[in-house]
């Protein structure tokens, strides 16, 4: 996710991590390039307005649904 959301903040030790789970610097850079590419390709498709394809619409709205569930449902428990 980090790769997604702040690829400048990965560190050297998490991909010391990554190898230590048997990665090797070629499995780390495909994965990478993976991420990069689909984030790349989604904006890319957002900024011209192109609307998914029907299954991947019904996979979005199961995923919003079940992280909807997820959120906090007052300030109360955000503060906790």
């Amino acid at each position: 996710m980090r790769v997604t959301r702040a690829p400048a903040a990965v560190r050297r030790r998490e991909v010391e991590g990554l190898r230590k789970f048997g990665l090797t610097d070629r499995d780390i850079l495909d994965t990478v390039e993976v991420i990069s590419y689909f984030n790349y390709i989604n904006r890319v498709a957002d900024a011209l307005g192109i609307d998914p394809e029907p299954e991947m619409r019904q996979a979005f709205q199961r995923w919003r649904k079940h992280k909807a569930a997820e959120l906090p449902r007052s300030k109360k428990e955000i503060r906790r």
